[in-house]
């Protein structure tokens, strides 16, 4: 750290420093006058020291009066034991500089807050002005470690024999499941690039091009909304593989996440438990289950097929399910309490939320409250299939669709475990989901498949009358699993929905850090599941051309997968925004208010692209 500014840190000088003359540099973190001692916290991204400035050194001293927060300086000065005692917050507590000059190299406006108030102020006004906010000691620490995990990730790559290649920008757009973004090109007017969403199909050219192993730590870009862990601009640590299977890939990237945990955060991470897909939606209603705790998903559609309650007969003969899960000590919740989850579910599809308190009576258990009136003749059955105890709450889940029902249980288990406190914040539960789906059946409004049809090129009396159409649950190059191909072409629903993929995803409490599979390589194998994803030969030859015939030239089998950096980042540091862990973030409406972005332009600029925009009426208007 050592410069023409300074001989040590803020964070270096220990007692063995005692005696030597030291110039140091950096923030005024804080400032103090007793008696006409003049004190002086002096900050950097290593640490604090105190300087002391004594009127027999008239000049420092003089100059020291007019310190304020955030003035960048230079001092010199003999390092001496701290006067007035140790302070043990700080690791260079046990001394101070006796400051014999002071330079002032640039004087700060009043901030609108210093590092140690950024947390008494709001998230808006610590992103307009970030510069400020990354000078607090967290933030510096949050973006030290991220440092590490990079560092530690390609050392890892290195060892292993991968190449650091970097794929382009500025792409062709292709369907990765969410929006691109697009920009606009100034020589082919009216053409448009897309910013990557991920490098999925660059990757695997560098795979058939005989690059063996490559790795990346790249930027992604995705115009979806944004949310706690999610932006619209990610880094992903992007790795791809040839000559190897699926469990080649996990092993390797099983090794790499322990590599960084020891390095980082100094944690053994032990073999990481597999879990098929369809258990992790049956026990816990999500492909990225939290299993530090346990509510499961218990199945009762059996129990209450002739409950004579309306709501849970309806929804069985139509072919749906109820399940509930147990709230240990739920039964304490309030009836607003009960409502708010009710709303709760409605906002991930649920008609409402079906609850019932379980108590005592004289020894025996009995369901009471809420629904528990229509479940009198199967209510011991359903206390005995869910182990529950009195004090209990059982929240039911049923739907004509299972897939409703999972999808409310899962988010609720998840948040009552919050709301009640049943997380041990200390423990880390990992775990592989593999055995996905290879595609899953969407039923879709009679207009939007036509326009779907339309676009596939299909007539518009076929699109009214499909019922839906397949997707791909990871994306279109995922292979199937070995022996699939039959079953793909033969138009059999229930046989085509029961092919799995080798396809795997990294959980960690509840939180997708990567995915990936093995892909397709075999030319014919790809056109199936092009077929079967209603993509049209011209289609492909529009959008995926260039890997089609490349596909022709020999193609390795191959896989990969990508960890969400910022994500493996929110856990090592213990937040879950991941605004926290991204030096220049967006906000939760993607509007970088540090630089204004985005922004309109000028009618110059957009002459040269050949652009013209609609603006907004009332903009207009004005």
């Amino acid at each position: 750290m050592s410069s023409t500014y300074r001989t040590h840190s803020c964070g270096a000088l220990r007692p063995a420093d005692s005696g030597s003359t030291v110039t140091l540099s950096g923030w005024v973190n804080n400032y103090r006058d007793h008696g006409g001692v003049r004190f002086v916290d002096l900050r950097d991204r290593d640490g604090l020291t105190q300087v002391v400035f004594h009127p027999e050194a008239a000049a420092a001293h003089q100059t020291a009066q007019k310190l304020r927060h955030e003035d960048v300086i230079t001092v010199t000065g003999e390092v001496v034991a701290r006067e007035g005692g140790v302070n043990p917050k700080l690791a260079t507590g046990e001394v101070e500089v006796d400051a014999s000059a002071l330079r002032v190299l640039s004087k700060s406006l009043t901030p609108p807050f210093t590092p140690d108030e950024a947390g008494k102020v709001n998230e808006e006004i610590r992103l307009r002005h970030r510069y400020l906010d990354m000078r607090r000691p967290r933030m510096q620490e949050i973006l030290r470690k991220r440092h590490r995990v990079t560092k530690t990730v390609r050392d890892f790559c290195d060892e292993h024999g991968f190449l650091e290649i970097e794929t382009p920008f500025l792409c062709r757009s292709t369907p990765e499941g969410a929006r691109d973004f697009l920009v606009p090109s100034r020589l082919q007017a009216g053409s448009f690039y897309a910013l990557p969403q991920s490098p999925q199909l660059f990757k695997q050219l560098l795979m058939i091009g005989g690059a063996e192993r490559y790795v990346q730590i790249v930027r992604c870009f995705r115009d979806e909304d944004p949310r706690a862990d999610r932006q619209a601009e990610f880094t992903q640590v992007d790795l791809e593989m040839s000559f190897v299977d699926q469990e080649d890939v996990i092993g390797l990237c099983e090794g790499m996440i322990r590599r960084i945990w020891k390095d980082v955060a100094g944690v053994d991470v032990p073999t990481i438990q597999r879990m098929p897909y369809a258990e992790a939606m049956a026990r816990f209603g999500s492909d990225r289950p939290d299993l530090r705790f346990g509510m499961e998903l218990v199945d009762v559609t059996q129990t209450c097929r002739s409950t004579g309650f309306k709501v849970f007969d309806g929804a069985v003969a139509a072919g749906g399910a109820v399940k509930l899960i147990r709230v240990p000590g739920g039964g304490s919740l309030t009836r607003k309490q009960t409502d708010a989850l009710a709303d709760f579910a409605k906002g991930f599809g649920g008609g409402g939320l079906p609850v019932c308190k379980v108590e005592d009576a004289g020894g025996t258990l009995q369901l009471a409250t809420g629904v528990a009136k229509f479940l009198g003749g199967v209510g011991p059955r359903l206390i005995d299939a869910a182990g529950a105890e009195a004090g209990d709450l059982l929240c039911f889940g049923v739907d004509p669709k299972p897939a409703t029902v999972d999808r409310v249980l899962g988010e609720l288990r998840v948040k009552l475990a919050h709301d009640l406190g049943l997380i041990d914040p200390e423990q880390n539960a990992w775990v592989w989901i593999v055995d996905f789906p290879l595609v899953e059946w969407l039923e879709e409004p009679a207009g939007l498949r036509a326009a779907v049809a339309d676009g596939a090129g299909q007539s518009g009396s076929a699109a009214a009358s499909a019922p839906g159409r397949w997707h791909a649950l990871h994306h279109p190059f995922t292979a199937p699993a070995e022996g699939s191909a039959e079953a793909l072409k033969s138009g059999d629903r229930e046989r085509i929905a029961a092919v799995t993929s080798k396809a795997y995803d990294l959980v960690l409490n509840g939180s997708e850090l990567g995915g990936g599979s093995i892909r397709v390589h075999a030319p014919e194998t790809q056109a199936t599941i092009f077929e079967l994803l209603g993509i049209h030969p011209e289609e492909q030859r529009n959008k995926f051309g260039f890997l089609l015939d490349a596909l022709q030239h020999g193609a390795p089998p191959h896989g990969g997968l990508a960890f969400g950096l910022d994500r493996v980042v929110m856990h090592l540091v213990g937040t879950t925004n991941i605004r926290d862990v991204i030096a220049f973030p967006k906000t939760q409406n993607g509007a970088d208010l540090l630089t204004d972005a985005p922004s309109e332009v000028e009618d110059k600029q957009l002459e040269e692209l050949s652009l013209v925009v609609r603006r907004a009426a009332a903009a207009a208007t004005a």
